[in-house]
């Protein structure tokens, strides 16, 4: 396990993050994580710590309503969010740890289709 730290473009945010050394993170086909270029981390909640900016949060929800994307206020960039698929968990932006990390894994997911795939992102917090 390895610490990694985070945050928004304007440092507004920050956060730490718990997880493997290298990373292994998902590159999903929605639209949202296309047009944001969101990739996945998906670590328990008591990995993750948000170190500032809870007043610089915005929440958006869209389909289902359940996931809560959180994003700045100021520069507009979603550092996390709680993922319906593992409410229990945080899915990190691995593209706003800092450094971005040279070694990750990276593996596609198919969330076009994300009904049919979710049971892989439900499990992907569970310690093994």
């Amino acid at each position: 396990m390895k610490t990694y730290q985070g945050s928004c473009h304007c440092g507004a945010v920050t956060f730490s993050v718990r997880s493997s050394d290298p990373l292994q993170v998902d590159r999903c086909n929605c639209s949202v994580c296309c047009k944001s270029g969101y990739l996945h981390l998906i670590v328990p909640a008591a990995q993750f710590t948000l170190l500032a900016g809870e007043d610089a949060l915005n929440t958006y929800r869209f389909n289902t309503g359940i996931a809560a994307h959180y994003f700045c206020q100021t520069c507009g960039i979603k550092p996390f969010y709680i993922p319906r698929s593992n409410p229990d968990g945080v899915d990190v932006n691995a593209n706003c740890l800092e450094p971005i990390p040279t070694t990750m894994r990276v593996e596609a997911f198919d969330g076009e289709n994300w009904e049919q795939n979710a049971h892989r992102l439900a499990h992907k917090s569970k310690p093994s």
